[in-house]
């Protein structure tokens, strides 16, 4: 046991969320690692990187079998952290899984993601980690795929795990990992680049289901209207104004047509994704800016516009 690579998982559905579940059952299954869990205590999807910062995090220990698991009231990045920071587990993690999360994250929702974010703050750390989500689709997925999209990530996840012993595994970076629906006949792995994919979202306001200042309000960022919502009771008070997210429709970007991670998900292919942690301008945003920066001391003032 001593010798097994330990792996530490978090994601951004919450603790007791299938994908997360599955996973480490299929994990555990395979009496290869050391399984460590450090999840938040509910959902937390689409909070991007964000921290908690002024104030402690509670921490609780989770009865899951074949591991030593807590559920954080923080974000998937509060988890990631304290997870690989020596204080809550006694060592640090070889590995860092985030998810198995209930919805894809290509393109531009990659920037959304807290199942994105939680590998992201362990590769700031210098510390391998993947992040892994499954393309669910109403009236296709159930929950029986969550356990075929982990054990069709555990070649890769033990190829990983050698290349880290090897000490040739790139630090440079970390992969993000999508599942298509049909995760029983995917067409294998498919190293592919971030793109540019985007569900345009716009806003609506809530006019009805007010109640005695309170209403049930409800949020999700998924696309399918059978995937899971969260749901919040809010004290509203009369002169508030409720807007709610809605859907208006996806987007690919017509550039997005080479080696693209969306692209390739929807063909059916699991698509492996090495991402850094810097965002950079499009090419050619640099020379523009460059040739534009020295004329602005010779605009005009503001006034004159």
């Amino acid at each position: 046991m001593e010798n097994q690579p330990t792996i530490m998982i978090t994601n951004d559905d919450g603790i007791d969320a299938p994908g997360l579940r599955a996973l480490i059952e299929v994990l555990v299954s395979t009496r290869r690692f050391q399984i460590l869990v450090c999840a938040p205590d509910s959902e937390k999807s689409a909070v991007s990187h964000s921290i908690t910062w002024r104030h402690p995090v509670a921490v609780r220990r989770v009865d899951i079998e074949g591991t030593t698991a807590y559920a954080i009231a923080g974000t998937p990045a509060d988890c990631s952290s304290l997870g690989i920071s020596k204080a809550l587990f006694p060592s640090i993690p070889d590995l860092v899984i985030s998810g198995i999360n209930m919805g894809s994250n290509c393109g531009y929702h990659i920037v959304y993601s807290g199942t994105v974010a939680g590998a992201r703050e362990a590769f700031f750390n210098d510390i391998p980690a993947i992040s892994i989500s499954y393309d669910w689709f109403g009236g296709q997925s159930n929950v029986e795929n969550f356990t075929l999209a982990a054990e069709a990530c555990i070649p890769l996840i033990t190829a990983i795990l050698i290349e880290i012993k090897n000490k040739t595994y790139p630090i440079k970076c970390f992969l993000n990992i999508d599942l298509p629906t049909d995760v029983a006949n995917n067409k294998g792995y498919k190293l592919t680049k971030q793109g540019k994919s985007l569900y345009k979202m716009g806003w609506s306001q809530v006019t009805s289901g007010m109640q005695g200042g309170k209403m049930l309000s409800t949020m999700t960022m998924d696309t399918d209207s059978t995937a899971p919502v969260e749901t919040d009771t809010l004290n509203i008070s009369q002169d508030h104004l409720l807007f709610k997210r809605e859907v208006l429709g996806g987007q690919l970007d017509e550039g997005d047509f080479d080696d693209v991670d969306f692209k390739f998900l929807r063909q059916g292919y699991i698509t492996v994704t090495p991402l850094g942690g810097l965002s950079h301008a499009e090419i050619g945003c640099h020379s523009y800016f460059k040739a534009w920066l020295p004329s602005v001391e010779e605009c005009p003032s503001s006034s004159s516009l």
